[in-house]
């Protein structure tokens, strides 16, 4: 398992168009792929679950990736969110 904490540097956090842009990314992968902030985990790969975590502009999350494309999950994910998001 691999992880990373990263900053959310969207300005509205994760609304939908960047949770689901996080959502296709992690899907790309194997692994599963999971992020933590405060006390929840979210599934990576669920738009539902991305939203439900309530993250915000400015917070930082861990990214989690484990299985056979784990390092490579993680480096996406990554660059994705230090990009931001398509925004």
């Amino acid at each position: 398992m691999v992880s990373q904490k990263v900053v959310i540097k969207n300005p509205t956090g994760l609304h939908l168009r960047p949770a689901g842009i996080l959502c296709k990314e992690a899907m790309q992968f194997k692994s599963l792929i999971t992020f933590s902030y405060r006390e929840n985990t979210a599934n990576a790969k669920s738009v539902l679950s991305v939203l439900g975590a309530c993250v915000k502009c400015g917070d930082e999350i861990t990214i989690n990736c484990e299985g056979e494309d784990e390092a490579e999950a993680l480096k996406t994910l990554v660059e994705a969110i230090e990009s931001g998001l398509g925004e």
